[in-house]
């Protein structure tokens, strides 16, 4: 990760320091207090991409983490009222403030995501036998948790699609610098759209405030990526996006098991 342009991962500017004799210049990093970027080009490629891959698939999914990403996909599908459907998948470990986005997207657009839940019985399994947090322990106990309470649940959400979409972006990590617009996810064998790759985070806060979209207030309390709440913590200057996600693994090799092809790159 030396060699990465952290310009692509922050939006920072340089402000003097409060009640400093020497104006002391310091980084900050703006969140969703991203600057404007012009969008009407890359909204207009969104929307054509969503309705083709709407009509082209008669079974499609979006994945929603609930995060700004996902919102925002999600505001274009309840817009153009596309034949897109939502899911998340609620792991049990998640903020209350990621829980609380759904009855917003409800309040809004008049239509939510729909859940889905982790075995109750391999979580019990995992609990007893592991230990609650034992994936603090190892990545392999890190990924048999996310494999109980994401992969597990995520294949049945997937059960007959013929595509799905995600909110991933090349900027968000390591693991996803060359993310197409459009795969085929052989784990699952069903096309896979990415539709907001190379976007940045600058575009996706542009978007959200034109369209004023619902997102996780976690957003601005430093959490640009947000996933279990025992597995995500707030950034901190310097650090990429992703950094707040399993931070004691390598950034390389970061991913929940949703995403393996990322890692096969």
């Amino acid at each position: 990760m030396n060699a990465v342009n952290t310009s692509r991962f922050h939006s920072v500017e340089t402000v003097p320091e409060n009640n400093s004799a020497l104006e002391q210049p310091i980084a900050v990093f703006r969140g969703p207090h991203q600057p404007a970027t012009d969008i009407s080009g890359k909204v207009q490629a969104l929307e054509i991409l969503l309705n083709n891959a709407a009509n082209e698939f008669d079974s499609i999914a979006l994945a929603s983490s609930l995060a700004a990403e996902d919102n925002v996909l999600f505001d274009v599908i309840a817009r153009l009222k596309l034949n897109i459907r939502v899911f998340s998948l609620n792991t049990g470990r998640l903020h209350q403030q990621t829980l609380d986005v759904a009855p917003a997207l409800q309040a809004k657009y008049g239509q939510t995501v729909q859940w889905f839940e982790p075995q109750a019985k391999a979580v019990e399994t995992y609990v007893n036998t592991k230990g609650r947090d034992a994936f603090y322990e190892s990545t392999a106990l890190r990924k048999e948790c996310c494999s109980i309470r994401k992969v597990e649940p995520l294949a049945r959400a997937l059960q007959g699609a013929k595509a799905w979409v995600t909110g991933q972006r090349q900027a968000q990590a390591a693991t996803r610098a060359t993310l197409p617009v459009r795969e085929f996810d052989a784990d699952r064998g069903i096309e896979k759209f990415n539709p907001l790759a190379d976007w940045s985070e600058a575009d996706v806060w542009t978007y959200i405030r034109q369209f004023d979209v619902p997102v996780n207030t976690l957003h601005f309390e430093g959490f640009p990526s947000i996933g279990c709440e025992p597995c995500t913590r707030a950034i901190t200057i310097g650090e990429d996006i992703r950094a707040g996600r399993w931070w004691w693994e390598d950034p390389t090799s970061k991913e929940c098991g949703l995403h393996n092809a990322n890692l096969k790159k």
